[in-house]
């Protein structure tokens, strides 16, 4: 069977966060021109939380700002839609662009299909993974993938324009009592009720934080359907994500 071609892409820019989300921000802009096709980020993140436009409008927005500055977390503005997330070193970030004329009927399709390769990625770790939300999760999203129901262990979102999909999101690898720690007090000035007892990781799971054994399970299963190519980020894109950095970065 013929395998759709998709480009991977592992460089990140930990020390420039609201670059690195403007990073896939370029690769939706340009292929949605036309000027790039299909590609795969899966790269290790700095240490952010990443706010949507419900956070943006919330009063406390600025007050959750602060709370996850003074815990070493900078705000980022997401490229996704959904509430705040965080990310850190013991994550794994998610970022795939996809090319397409009429992006809106296949909103459902891509979800699924990014839940599903999540699914047998973490499955062949070993873990009880399932597609669906957990009650009362932090950035609660039908498509997210939990650990026996029990716990978050991945949360995704989809952003859309004219012609290209970005599906983006996280799978937390260890130190989940570090999304705990930092999405109380956020959570708290953004008025969000949420149970942290929800927020899991692989290490909760297996007993391990064995990052390249996740991002390689992810890899192979992204292998199973795409003939995959690693590539390096084009100078293009660099320059248009230079340009829209700012934009995302978070300011109290």
């Amino acid at each position: 069977m013929t395998q759709h071609h998709l480009r991977l892409v592992g460089q990140a820019f930990p020390d420039r966060p609201a670059f690195d989300t403007a990073v896939s921000r370029a690769l939706l802009q340009r292929a949605s021109d036309g000027l790039e096709p299909a590609t795969l980020r899966l790269y290790r993140p700095a240490a952010i939380v990443a706010f949507g436009p419900q956070d943006v409008a919330a009063p406390g927005f600025g007050a959750a700002v602060h709370a996850a500055q003074a815990l070493g977390f900078a705000g980022v503005l997401r490229l996704a839609g959904g509430r705040a997330a965080a990310f850190h070193e013991a994550t794994l970030a998610f970022s795939w662009t996809i090319p397409d004329a009429d992006p809106i009927p296949g909103t459902h399709r891509r979800f699924r299909e990014l839940a599903e390769i999540m699914l047998a990625a973490l499955g062949s770790l070993g873990i009880d993974a399932r597609i669906g939300g957990v009650a009362g999760e932090y950035c609660p999203g039908e498509y997210s993938v939990n650990a026996g129901g029990r716990t978050k262990l991945m949360g995704v979102g989809q952003r859309m324009v004219s012609r290209a999909a970005h599906v983006g999101g996280v799978v937390v690898v260890g130190d989940s009592y570090r999304i705990r720690d930092v999405l109380l007090p956020v959570n708290q000035a953004l008025g969000l009720a949420w149970d942290p007892d929800t927020v899991g990781s692989v290490e909760d799971e297996t007993g391990v934080s064995d990052y390249p054994a996740v991002a390689g399970a992810i890899e192979r299963a992204f292998a199973e359907r795409y003939a995959l190519e690693p590539v390096q980020l084009s100078p293009e894109v660099l320059a248009l994500a230079a340009t829209l950095t700012e934009q995302h970065a978070a300011r109290p």
